[in-house]
């Protein structure tokens, strides 16, 4: 291997994560100081002189404090010292940001357009709310329930929002009820399988320093709903979803193999990275032709262990996205990965902690320490927006030949020859329909708010129905596990400005 050979190779060569838990929010880092200290901490990891060779800045988006939206790659830089000749931000805060970010460092590299990458992002939601409280409380003031960003309301309402479809812990609930039956299980079944694979994250999350929560969960702590764990949205508790209140900040540096010789690196610390493959669904998340499935998934998943000419025995740890249950469920079973076996080395979005969207920094960081130490494949599924954006990299301590980057990751193309038709909501339609999916979306204390039904008429056209949370009977059906409701027989019939769902209940 040539010299000019390995300034085409990345390599990684440094990660940070930072966990601020200050007392208060006048004490508590913002996200711009998460991203400082997280940055500082890769150079510190990548050894001297590193972080001021950044040539290229790739920055997660963040929400905490839109203040900065639009101006981090200024701000970060100018924070650090750093001049580099390639900044960017990216649009929104989605889940597969980081993964992307990686890829592109490492296409970077790989066409000789920069030589020392720095990816990184914070959120310090923590921070902002309780900061909003701090004002509240020095004003007497009553304390707004809808967080330290206020009420947002979607820029442009959509069909979806008047049924009370508006956040993704609303809409991932419809893969998981659709997916179960698909699976041949009962709802204590799948329950039962969410209880395994989140314990297990739990564990990981306990003895990773970077983590949010150390606490291991047995199962049936996670399954049983009570005052520490309402129901959130059916069948999902508050042990079950992304757990967004943290601080926290995570970068990685990426370089050149020929950089990382020149800054002496030692072998044992290099991670190579591999290929990639990413792919998304249509941005509505109800015209999709399946629920119990994601095309754009498997194709990502697929395309990644072909890519770097590996099977699932060859991955020694995994990083399967666990936003909610249904992500990693669906993950798996593309993999073969099974679902005793740890589907994070962060902790999950639950335990590890939930910072919207730079999650998959702090996973590929954690990623690269556990390969230091153990292991020669890892691999990382990102999954971003409603089960929407997808995106699998691999991180190998196995040497990459030159000429791997700069690679087209985008595998759009077989995702749309794979997925069939989209399927859109006729919410004009009223009469007979059988249930597709469903969820019922529960107040913060516990008590259901409403039930949202989609079905399809026996034409095959999709629809979508209301239940009122006063149908107690309805709701008991939804959720009391006795009878599967997909694929039970209901009518749709027109309740105001949208349709209600009365359930044929014998």
């Amino acid at each position: 291997m040539t010299h000019d050979d390995e300034t085409r190779i990345p390599v990684v060569i440094g990660v940070g994560q930072i966990n601020d838990r200050a007392d208060s929010g006048a004490e508590g880092l913002d996200s711009l100081g998460l991203m400082a200290a997280a940055a500082r901490a890769a150079g510190d990891d990548a050894g001297e002189g590193a972080l001021a060779r950044i040539d290229w800045l790739g920055i997660v988006s963040q929400i905490s404090f839109p203040r900065y939206a639009g101006r981090l790659a200024t701000l970060l830089s100018d924070a650090l010292g750093l001049k580099p000749g390639r900044a960017h931000e990216t649009p929104m805060p989605t889940g597969d940001s980081p993964v992307l970010l990686i890829n592109q460092a490492a296409n970077a590299i790989g066409r000789g357009e920069a030589s020392v990458a720095l990816i990184v992002g914070a959120e310090a939601l923590r921070t902002a709310s309780r900061r909003v409280a701090e004002a509240a409380a020095r004003e007497g003031a009553p304390l707004a329930k809808s967080g330290p960003l206020g009420a947002r309301k979607p820029a442009e309402p959509k069909m979806r929002h008047r049924y009370g479809l508006v956040s993704p812990t609303d809409i991932y609930p419809l893969y998981e009820n659709a997916a179960r039956p698909v699976y041949g299980q009962t709802l204590a079944e799948g329950q039962a399988e969410t209880g395994v694979i989140w314990s297990a994250l739990s564990e990981v999350a306990a003895t990773n320093p970077a983590a949010w929560i150390h606490k291991a969960r047995m199962p049936e702590e996670i399954l049983a709903a009570d005052a520490d764990n309402r129901p959130i949205a059916f069948p999902y508790n508050k042990l079950m979803v992304a757990n967004a209140s943290v601080n926290q900040g995570a970068a990685v540096i990426v370089t050149s193999l020929a950089v990382a010789r020149a800054l002496n690196t030692p072998d044992e610390r290099l991670i190579y990275v591999g290929r990639g493959a990413a792919a998304h669904e249509d941005d509505d998340p109800l015209v999709r032709p399946r629920f119990d499935q994601s095309v754009s998934m498997a194709v990502s998943l697929e395309r990644a262990l072909a890519f770097n000419a590996l099977t699932v025995e060859d991955l020694d740890h995994v990083e399967l996205y666990s936003c909610f249950p249904c992500v990693p469920k669906m993950a798996r079973r593309i993999l073969g990965w099974p679902a005793e076996r740890p589907a994070s080395v962060f902790g999950g979005l639950t335990f590890g902690g939930g910072p919207i969207g730079n999650y998959m920094t702090h996973a590929a960081a954690s990623m690269v320490e556990r390969l230091r130490r153990e292991g020669v494949n890892g691999l990382l599924f990102a999954n971003g927006g409603y089960a929407t954006h997808n995106h699998t990299l691999l991180l190998t301590r196995r040497p990459q030949p030159a000429g791997t980057f700069p690679q087209d990751f985008d595998v759009q193309a077989e995702a749309d020859r794979r997925r069939g038709a989209l399927t859109p909501i006729d919410e004009a339609y009223a009469g007979p329909a059988r249930i597709e999916t469903y969820t019922v979306l529960y107040d913060r204390e516990g008590a259901p708010r409403l039930g949202v039904v989609i079905g399809r008429a026996d034409d095959g056209r999709r629809v979508i129905g209301r239940v009122p949370s006063t149908d107690a009977e309805t709701i008991a059906f939804l959720t009391d596990g006795v009878t599967e409701p997909v694929g039970r027989r209901g009518l749709v019939v027109r309740d105001g400005e949208t349709n209600r769902w009365i359930q044929a209940l014998v």
